[in-house]
């Protein structure tokens, strides 16, 4: 006989007129795989009808039943009624239902995966053909050349997926490139209550109204698309990271901005069920983070690598302050935003014939002549204060005196975006925006009115000349694309950093990717302002664009070694990137000021992902690894023995997180000496010997045992033991340094993060 069942309860109390009712998630583990999914859905709606009373009453309240990786239902109960269900026998964890946030053509060359090359990762992968790369997102705009199908086989028998109809949506919208299309509302609808696609721009069905699932989708996997561009910015040929892979697409956000983990769970169950290979998940909750057994995304992201499918998700827009990483479970892939070697420059005139060069997105018409120019403190609404006009926010400026001119705005503490004063500016009727601040490459978009963002230097001098003219006047020049004159990559600003809040033994993010002017494909049906209307491609900037452009390469990867487990294939990602930028220094982060960039900001590196399809030796693990970690950090014993169908025994043990087997080693807390174990998999030639190179981090002795590992056909798995003792007995901050293993052929390196502590109760870096 199996073990008993375990259920996933996903119990959506909305609030009624009475205030009784709320949101909940109860988590009972993993299905029972003896139990056919029609008899789950069954024992879903027997236990509801019991709680309710009458088989009506639980038909009325479900709205889901999880019955494919994991068991459970979503349904609208009282307060008092999920209390109930949280005592009830074999109940792992009821938690209250969360809203989670939304998080092209150069930077697929940027990172040398291009398909004129002979050899390579793409040629090798045969262009990811046969990956099947799911999405949760917004949805997809089935029509966009990027989604073509041309050269494409059949649909891989494997698959079990299901394009399923809607408002503009039917089965005919999808082809040989999108193979599934699935959409989501029930969980939105019970928090907020019916969708009024009158007064908000939304198709109820997998059709994106937005076009941030198309941009992710086509980013991963987009075909090729010629002479794609922005306005005629960044032309050139758009294409995913693996053009042949196929798409499977699960709409979980709307044009509001919101997804709720009732929905994204339901996403979760399908796409185990379907049969895709990774999961693409540009989404999140802003810190405080919740427990790992209490969090959507790591609850469907854990039961989908235990059947094998790798689940790439965003770092979060946080950055650049530290501990605001989020998305970090050991089994995911946690993807940071870097820049490319690609920028759009403008040129501005001043009165008095001086010319600087500033970054623009806008693309729109120019008047052709020169322009009033006016400083944004000297036209401060009565009720501002001077620093909140500095910065143009919102509702600072006078309207009158804005009127007609462009407006010099300088970054403030308080207010550090150029979106926020180009919007405060327009409003107010002005014709144009120069925005001052520390140096970025992250560009806001302007459609409607110039706006050029400058640093501190150039905006002085454009104040100095605003302040001593009587008629100081401005011009601007049109957009131009920059190629190949800059230092790429650097992490992004608001790319968010670690170390995890969660579990600080856990280096998040794994990886780096570009994040930042992603050329991609576009939904044409919202304009995206009244001045330009609708395009096909548009640029965007997130660790939304970069987490599809590390799910593409992991397309690619599972093409080439699909027997890789998903902790190998994170392994081969983070093993071999790079911490040099194209011109051979140190990888910097973006920040005020920039500062050499460390595995807090980019895990082990800029991903390199020819590298990464042959990276010689491989950190593997499996889902008993990670049950223990989840008892390592003090979890319901029972609880996580139902999350697997097995009986485990725990010991709470936090020590026992620095052995889980990951790519990296991070010791939140060393007092005196501490000896850690690591075991590595060859993946390359059977005859290979591996010698040990390390980069102690400052402050800390290293030695490795043994220093060389030697593979045979026969032995393919060995274990070393990496020693850290910390020379100065002070209070440390974390420090930084790396272990490599190298066979002449292969360079295989994991960060190492240490941070020296003298008492267990000082705990501030």
């Amino acid at each position: 006989m199996a073990a008993p069942l375990g259920f996933f309860f996903l119990l959506l109390l909305r609030l009624g007129p009475s205030s009784c009712s709320n949101v909940y998630i109860v988590y009972m583990g993993e299905r029972n795989p003896e139990l056919h999914p029609a008899l789950v859905r069954d024992s879903h709606h027997g236990m509801l009808a019991a709680l309710l009373g009458s088989e009506q009453a639980a038909k009325d309240a479900i709205l889901y039943s999880y019955r494919h990786g994991f068991s459970g239902f979503a349904a609208v109960l009282t307060d008092s009624q999920a209390a109930r269900l949280a005592d009830s026998p074999g109940v792992v964890r009821v938690v209250r239902n969360r809203v989670l946030d939304l998080h092209t053509t150069r930077s697929w060359d940027f990172m040398r995966v291009n398909p004129s090359h002979s050899v390579g990762i793409l040629s090798e992968s045969r262009f990811g053909e046969d990956s099947i790369v799911g999405v949760l997102d917004t949805g997809i705009w089935p029509e966009s050349a990027s989604f073509r199908d041309d050269g494409i086989g059949e649909v891989p028998r494997r698959w079990k997926g299901q394009c399923v109809a809607g408002d503009r949506f039917n089965a005919s919208n999808c082809n040989r490139k999108i193979i599934g299309a699935k959409w989501y509302i029930k969980g939105y609808e019970a928090e907020y209550g019916k969708m009024n696609t009158t007064d908000i721009y939304e198709f109820m069905s997998a059709r994106d109204a937005v076009g941030h699932g198309t941009h992710t989708a086509s980013t991963a996997a987009g075909a090729l698309v010629a002479d794609a561009s922005f306005r005629g910015l960044a032309s050139g040929v758009a294409r995913g990271g693996a053009p042949r892979a196929r798409l499977a697409v699960y709409k979980v956000c709307w044009a509001t901005g919101d997804c709720t983990s009732a929905d994204i769970l339901a996403a979760f169950d399908d796409a185990i069920h379907d049969g895709v290979d990774v999961l693409s998940v540009s989404l999140g909750q802003a810190p405080p983070l919740p427990a790992y057994v209490d969090d959507v995304l790591s609850i469907g992201s854990f039961h989908a690598v235990a059947r094998g499918i790798v689940v790439v998700c965003s770092a979060g827009n946080s950055g650049p302050y530290s501990e605001t990483v989020i998305n970090s479970a050991p089994w995911t892939v946690t993807v940071a935003a870097g820049t490319i070697d690609r920028t759009f420059l403008a040129k501005v005139t001043l009165g008095n014939n001086s010319t600087y060069v500033g970054q623009t997105l806008y693309s729109g018409k120019h008047p052709g002549k020169s322009m009033h120019i006016v400083y944004a403190e000297d036209i401060a609404s009565n009720n501002a204060d001077d620093t909140d006009a500095r910065s143009c926010t919102a509702g600072s400026l006078n309207s009158t005196l804005v009127k007609g001119n462009v407006v010099l705005c300088f970054q403030t503490r308080a207010q550090r975006s150029a979106s926020v004063a180009v919007e405060t500016v327009k409003k107010a009727r002005g014709v144009g925006v120069i925005f001052a601040q520390f140096l970025t490459k992250d560009i806001a978009s302007s459609f409607d009115i110039p706006s050029v963002q400058v640093d501190y230097q150039v905006g002085t001098a454009l104040l100095a000349y605003t302040t001593s003219m009587r008629n100081p006047t401005v011009q601007f020049g049109s957009a131009k694309t920059i190629l190949g004159e800059l230092i790429g990559p650097e992490v992004a600003y608001f790319s968010s950093r670690g170390p995890s809040s969660l579990s600080p033994s856990v280096l998040k993010p794994d990886i780096a990717a570009p994040g930042v002017n992603i050329l991609a494909a576009w939904t044409p049906a919202a304009a995206i302002s009244s001045a330009i209307g609708s395009v096909n491609f548009k640029i965007d900037s997130g660790t939304s664009m970069s987490c599809p452009h590390i799910s593409g390469v992991v397309a690619l990867l599972k093409s080439m070694h699909p027997n890789w487990s998903p902790a190998a294939v994170k392994s081969a990602l983070v093993t071999t990137a790079n911490v040099l930028d194209t011109y051979g220094f140190e990888i910097v982060s973006e920040a005020a000021p920039y500062n050499q960039a460390n595995p807090f900001d980019y895990g082990g590196g800029h991903v390199d992902p020819n590298r990464a399809a042959h990276p010689g030796l491989v950190y593997d693990m499996g889902t008993s690894d990670y049950v223990r970690f989840l008892c390592s950090m003090g979890y319901n014993v029972s609880a996580i023995s139902s999350m697997t169908q097995q009986h485990e025994t725990c010991q709470h043990t936090p020590k026992t997180q620095l052995k889980l087997n990951l790519p990296s080693i991070t010791i939140p807390e060393l007092r005196g000496t501490l000896t850690v174990s690591r075991t590595v998999t060859n993946v390359g030639s059977a005859l290979s010997k591996y010698k040990a190179r390390v980069e102690a981090p400052p402050g800390v002795d290293v030695t490795v045992s043994p220093s060389l590992l030697t593979f045979n056909s026969t032995l393919r798995r060995l274990t070393f033991k990496v020693t850290f003792q910390a020379k100065l007995k002070v209070q440390g901050r974390y420090n930084f340094g790396s272990l490599t293993w190298e066979d002449g052929v292969h360079t295989v390196r994991i960060p190492l993060v240490v941070r020296t502590m003298i008492s267990k109760f000082y705990v501030n870096a």
